[in-house]
């Protein structure tokens, strides 16, 4: 468990790292809109997540069928890296969804979607 001062320093270093990440991801990704990270300290890094969100399901879709999980888990590995956070499996810390699909079950509402999911 990280105290105080080390989330504050952690959570800034994700944020910096994820963000190159979105921006590199965008002209790569077609569909690709942005992610977001969530974590517990209580239980970091374990309950590390990164989601990568797409505009639509097709979006989503044909990333899913190309090289984009391969993508998406290269930009993850190097930003978690970067943050210095080691985990055994990239995989297990990295999802997807759309906001399609956000708006067509939760409103748009993506706090009320990634608490559901169980991402908080």
């Amino acid at each position: 468990m990280l105290d105080k001062k080390a989330r504050t320093r952690m959570e800034r270093q994700l944020t910096r790292a994820l963000t190159d990440a979105c921006e590199t991801a965008k002209p790569m990704l077609p569909g690709f809109a942005w992610l977001t990270h969530l974590v517990d300290y209580r239980r970091f890094p374990e309950s590390l997540r990164v989601v990568w969100v797409f505009e639509t399901q097709a979006d989503m879709t044909r990333a899913l069928k190309g090289n984009g999980r391969r993508r998406m888990r290269e930009l993850t590995e190097a930003a978690f890296f970067e943050a210095g956070v080691e985990v055994a499996a990239i995989d297990d810390h990295l999802d997807v969804d759309s906001e399609e699909e956000c708006r067509r079950v939760h409103g748009g509402d993506w706090e009320r979607r990634l608490a559901i999911r169980g991402y908080h």
